[in-house]
């Protein structure tokens, strides 16, 4: 268990959080969430002890381990990735360390001996005689080879060091467990195994992720940190963001009658009672939400940007044609014979191992690099508006203030419809004078988006669009796209976002594409169509 009382955080001339009473029990998982900025991280690192609060203290259960994901993927190249991962049990690893050490010793007295013993003695308390065959079943469950198990961390690919970074914040199965944006950079499968991990684990997990999918799967609690105070709800995201967003359009119907407020906002916890008793997480949760009071609801008062798009003209029937496009880029063949037909209303994900494959099909596909084989085709009505995934070069020494940035993008060019657009966006009062070099990433994504709207285009290309993005602005580029009439290619990361949009997937492999019609989960799901795919990349 850990417990905060009283909790404060001030810099020099700004409050992070002020007065947060907050207890972590055991056997929940509690979800951190807050706009970009509101100090979600800043909060774990406040309860791992890495920074001392200005007010107030955490208090955790004395005996109990804790346990953090590292985000320095460098911090342990020297070691082997089986050390790597035991090291996240620190007392374990030392032990093992001096026992081996006793041992290795020429000269072995009576009283190393005596030490031995009492080492041997807790080593095998902690469980120590498994440790490493532990450490291996984490790593395989994250998708870690095995050949990769005696390499030392700095000759380990980066995306496998995220993975076996994370297997040593499991190890050992720590009291609590604080995991700051854990599914960064894993891929689907990985998750889907962390995510029966962390429903199945009976000790005190507090995560803090953009990740929806996750954070549904996963949580039994959110904390959400809003305005300098931190407030927790039972339920998950999808509950959480529900019901807020339903309070505030009942407090807003003033007219109104409270008994019929009442009755509505107890049918909506009621229907979110009946669907927890169908997750894994199961009676705990479904008995908590059924406890619930209508006073526990409270409105949100984040703001939600407003993401629209309204094609020009209705594309006609043929949208894109691929043919045969190959590509190698630093003697890596990224794309190998790749062809596929784009109908329209399409909205198709891309997936793939190699994410350069993704984003480097997307550029040919804009005029912005060149096929080395194949060509492709537009169809004469369509219009195309791209979203990359690096945007520098449309910020990095742009001296525009922002409203001068988007009128170039703009056939209207008065300041009143510009700031009308940035508002729709969020950027009001003074923020629209803002340079364009001052802008946090996900300010940049939200212009970027603005560009996107006013070209009007009926075909998107989005690779990575909520990249940098808060939660509040990835449900609106979610809600935005789901009703977007036209032809949409993008790529993502994101569970709920590939869920609620794509009608089709392609997955590109070195040695081909997969190329379906089928619901997301489906095509997770699939067995067949999962070893299907991985015999469609070497050495898997």
């Amino acid at each position: 268990m850990i417990q905060v009382t009283n909790l404060g955080l001030r810099f020099s001339d700004r409050k992070l959080f002020d007065e947060v009473n907050l207890k972590f029990t055991p056997g929940n998982c509690y979800g951190v969430i807050g706009a970009n900025g509101a100090g979600k991280s800043t909060f774990l690192k406040i309860l791992s002890g890495e920074i001392d609060a200005t007010d107030g203290e955490v208090f955790m259960t004395p005996g109990e381990r804790l346990a953090v994901l590292r985000q320095d993927h460098f911090q342990f190249d020297a070691f082997t990735v089986i050390d790597t991962v035991i090291m996240g049990h620190k007392r374990l690893y030392e032990v093992m360390k001096e026992k081996d050490a006793l041992y290795m010793k020429e000269d072995f007295s009576e009283a190393d001996g005596m030490k031995a013993a009492e080492l041997e003695g807790e080593f095998a308390e902690m469980e120590g005689w498994d440790a490493e065959s532990n450490a291996e079943k984490l790593l395989n469950g994250l998708g870690v080879h095995n050949s990769n198990f005696s390499r030392k961390m700095a000759d380990v690919q980066p995306d496998d060091k995220v993975k076996i970074l994370l297997a040593q914040a499991l190890f050992g199965a720590p009291d609590i467990l604080l995991l700051d944006e854990p599914t960064n950079h894993l891929d689907f499968r990985a998750i889907a195994w962390l995510e029966e991990f962390l429903i199945t684990y009976d000790k005190t997990v507090i995560v803090v992720s953009h990740d929806r999918h996750f954070l549904n799967k996963v949580c039994t609690h959110m904390v959400d940190i809003d305005f300098g105070k931190a407030k927790m709800f039972v339920g998950n995201y999808d509950f959480w963001y529900e019901s807020s967003q339903l309070m505030s359009r009942l407090i807003k119907e003033q007219n109104k009658k409270k008994e019929e407020k009442v009755k509505e906002l107890q049918d909506f916890i009621a229907r979110f009672s009946s669907n927890a008793s169908k997750a894994k997480q199961a009676t705990s949760r479904k008995k908590m939400l059924e406890k619930i009071n209508i006073e526990d609801i409270q409105p949100s008062s984040r703001r939600y940007p407003f993401v629209g798009f309204t094609p020009e003209r209705e594309a006609g029937k043929d949208i894109l044609l691929v043919e045969g496009i190959s590509k190698t880029v630093d003697g890596e063949k990224i794309l190998d014979n790749v062809s596929f037909t784009i109908n329209k209303g399409d909205k198709v994900v891309f997936l793939s191992r190699n994410d350069n494959a993704k984003t480097i099909l997307f550029k040919i596909l804009m005029g912005e690099e060149e096929p080395d084989e194949g060509s492709f085709k537009w169809g004469v009505t369509t219009s195309q508006a791209y979203l990359p995934k690096d945007n520098s070069e449309y910020f990095d020494g742009v001296e525009y203030n922002l409203i001068d940035w988007l009128r170039q993008f703009s056939e209207e060019k008065t300041e009143t419809f510009i700031r009308g657009f940035l508002g729709k966006m969020l950027f009001s009062g003074d923020e629209p004078l803002k340079k364009c070099d001052v802008l946090s990433g996900g300010e940049k994504v939200r212009c970027m988006f603005s560009k996107l709207m006013l070209s009007k285009a009926n075909v998107l290309l989005l690779d990575d669009p909520t990249n940098h993005l808060d939660l509040e602005s990835i449900e609106a580029v979610n809600n935005g796209l789901i009703a977007f009439k036209g032809t949409m290619l993008f790529t993502s990361h994101d569970h709920k976002f590939i869920e609620t949009l794509a009608n089709r997937v392609i997955e590109i492999t070195p040695t081909g594409i997969f190329d379906k019609e089928i619901d997301f989960d489906v095509f997770l799901e699939s067995e067949e169509i999962q070893l299907q795919i991985d015999g469609m990349y070497p050495n898997t």
